[in-house]
């Protein structure tokens, strides 16, 4: 057996030695390969040189190449430009374009071969002169594709293909500009008219014929009609609607994506309007056409019979103010009035929406973290933006006033809110059955609430002045918050009504004999609740931890109240033992359960559950002083818990005779008395 694993260690080390023999020779085959391409690169250098003569006939063969290549159009330069000049008379701009393109690129390819050769101005020069009426039909060409792109919103509304094509001919010349200056930047060559720049000639075309449209719709006197302000606001969002539909429905297939050619339009007749308006604001208005100028610039511009309409889909938030701060300025005098008469509408129809999604039958719409939320808060809180926004630009005495009368609109709401979401509850109970996203939508106004509550912080924060205290002002702002704070933390308690009713039975079973021999109800209500809990995660963070620690909460007094209703009389110690083992067991599961749903919240020091484990505690202490003892440590940890809460949890025991626990509690009586002034809320206050 030795010989043999002898014999087996020689022949793995003669192998070894075989394969390090090979590895030496192939080492040195690499080098000497090595050796020779070193000896072969030396001999670059002096390849250069000898290869000079090659380069300079291949420059030269090039040069020739392209002259050849060019010769036919470059004799024929004539009759291609009258070609040209024909297709342009005829609309034929395709055509045109394409032969413009052979011309140029002939002139082009020629005068960068001599680009390259120095000292060939003549040369150039004759090249110019030969290619001369080039320039010419281009210009015919542009002039062409600007009556084209001038008349847009009428051809492409029976001739859409002219518009594409004069926009496939500016796409062709952005194409050859860009190429154009990208070989500046390799040889220093720019043809002649390059950049053309047609794509910005194209949006100062359509840019002129806006301005132009606008300025058609001139307005009557106002000697000769005294609604000549009326009327002609209404013509002029007639024609922009009617403009911007064109522009929605037809222009959009035939632009280029990157044109934004709707959002382009938009900000066009948004300008062009715009120093429309300033110029009639300066000429003076009377009466009640300030109200007429000031309705218009913020309710119907933005709103849905102009650019709010369903049919444009218009990101109104992206527009700029109609009209500067020294306009607005002269026409916010009945601002305010109007201002409140909105709110009115705008809520009540906002809170008429949310009620019908809350019955649509359909789940809510999540953002991109996923928590459910409707667009009330933040359209409530636009409207009150843009509203401040300009009695901002008039001054912040009136800033003040419009800020208390949004904020006492929006409490109003608040207060219209909670009727409509306790009736939403009230018939959720009732049939269970009707209402199958109840917890969703509920989940939607605990969000809502909270963003109410932001919001407003916010609106203060960028509204608020700090340089004075303003009684009414904070004082309206904190009622506000604390009546969507307050209605956050009810809407929370209705959403976990859904979960714990389900659970009322098990709650029931705690602390019983069938409790004993049975962890079915403790089960039974983790299994439910983290079932809600994924639904739960549709929260936002605020809200999600709120909800996690009143079900922690409500849990412990669920258990707590168990352990005070003495359905359970426990006399000898093996039972007090093996209860109190039970339920410290339980404590553990809840702890480890709302650990793994909410790490953070449930790992705290004050978690509710602690107070149950105490009792535990004292619930397997087999010597009466001690129990005595332990419930001193309770008292000590939990000073607000009541005698009544001891007396009844001490009778669980059944060791312990009335008058023996009538002596525990007064002793803690007498004991807390001198502390009663520090005593702090735990749990035990909740029950």
């Amino acid at each position: 057996m030795l010989k043999t694993t002898m014999q087996s260690q020689l022949d793995g080390v003669c192998m070894g030695l075989g394969q390090l023999q090979l590895t030496k020779q192939e080492c040195e085959q690499v080098q000497e390969a090595l050796n020779d391409i070193g000896s072969s690169v030396v001999e670059f250098p002096e390849l250069v040189k000898n290869l000079q003569g090659v380069r300079e006939k291949n420059m030269q063969y090039s040069q020739y190449s392209t002259a050849m290549e060019n010769l036919k159009n470059l004799f024929s330069v004539p009759e291609s430009v009258e070609k040209t000049k024909q297709w342009i008379n005829d609309g034929k701009l395709l055509y045109a374009h394409h032969s413009l393109n052979d011309l140029e690129n002939s002139r082009d390819d020629l005068l960068n071969e001599l680009h390259k050769i120095p000292n060939q101005q003549a040369d150039k020069i004759l090249l110019k002169g030969s290619f001369e009426d080039v320039g010419i039909v281009s210009q015919l060409l542009e002039k062409q594709v600007k009556l084209t792109l001038s008349r847009t919103l009428n051809i492409v509304r029976k001739e859409p293909t002219e518009l594409v094509t004069a926009l496939r001919i500016i796409e062709k010349e952005e194409k050859k500009d860009a190429f154009s200056l990208q070989r500046q930047k390799q040889n220093g060559f720019l043809p002649p008219g390059r950049p053309k720049k047609w794509k910005a000639l194209a949006l100062e075309v359509l840019q002129e014929s806006v301005e132009q449209r606008i300025e058609g719709t001139q307005p009557e006197s106002r000697a000769s009609n005294k609604m000549w302000l009326v009327m002609h606001l209404e013509l002029t969002r007639q024609l922009i609607l009617e403009d911007l539909r064109v522009v929605k429905t037809l222009c959009e297939p035939c632009f280029p994506k990157h044109y934004n050619i709707v959002n382009l339009y938009v900000s066009m007749y948004h300008n062009s309007l715009s120093r429309h308006l300033e110029e009639i604001v300066a000429s003076g208005l009377d009466g009640n056409e300030y109200v007429s100028m000031l309705a218009w610039v913020k309710n119907t511009y933005l709103g849905s019979e102009l650019m709010s309409s369903p049919e444009l889909q218009i990101n109104i938030n992206a527009l700029p103010p109609l009209l500067n701060k020294k306009v607005m300025h002269d026409l916010q005098a009945k601002y305010l009035k109007n201002m409140e008469d909105n709110y009115v509408d705008w809520m009540k129809k906002t809170l008429e929406t949310e009620q019908m999604d809350w019955s649509k039958g359909v789940p809510p719409e999540g953002d991109q973290e996923g928590h459910f939320h409707t667009a009330a808060p933040v359209i409530i809180f636009q409207m009150i933006d843009q509203n401040l926004q300009v009695t901002k630009t008039i001054g912040q005495d009136l800033t003040d006033e419009a800020l208390i009368l949004s904020m006492k609109q929006v409490k109003q709401y608040g207060h219209l809110y909670r009727e409509a979401i306790a009736g939403f509850k009230i018939r959720h109970f009732e049939d269970r059955s009707q209402q199958p996203y109840f917890t969703h939508y509920m989940i939607t106004i605990v969000n809502n609430c909270i963003l109410f509550v932001e919001l407003t912080q916010q609106l203060k924060q960028h509204y608020l002045r700090t340089d004075f205290l303003h009684k009414e002002l904070n004082a309206t702002s904190t009622a506000l918050l604390k009546t969507f704070q307050d209605l956050r933390n009810e809407a929370a308690g209705w959403l976990l009504d859904e979960a714990f009713l389900d659970l009322e039975t098990h709650f029931q079973d705690l602390i019983t004999t069938k409790w004993l021999g049975s962890s079915m109800p403790v089960d039974t209500v983790c299994v439910t609740l983290e079932d809600y809990f994924h639904d739960y995660v549709h929260l936002r963070p605020k809200n999600f931890e709120y909800v996690i620690r009143e079900a922690e909460n409500h849990v412990t007094r669920r258990y707590l109240s168990a352990l005070f209703q003495k359905k359970l009389t426990l006399k000898l110690n093996e039972e007090r033992r093996t209860a109190g083992t039970k339920i410290k067991k339980e404590v553990g599961q809840l702890k480890a359960f709302f650990s793994r749903i909410a790490p953070q919240i449930a790992n705290r020091a004050d978690s509710p559950f602690e107070a149950i484990a105490l009792l535990a505690e004292i619930l397997k202490v087999e010597d009466k002083e001690l129990s005595s003892l332990e419930v001193h440590a309770l008292v000590r940890k939990y000073p607000d818990i009541k005698e009544d809460q001891i007396t009844k949890f001490l009778s669980l025991r059944g060791d312990l005779s009335r008058s023996e626990i009538k002596d525990i509690v007064g002793d803690l009586q007498q004991s807390r008395s001198s502390a009663r002034a520090s005593i702090t809320r735990s749990i035990f206050s909740e029950l």
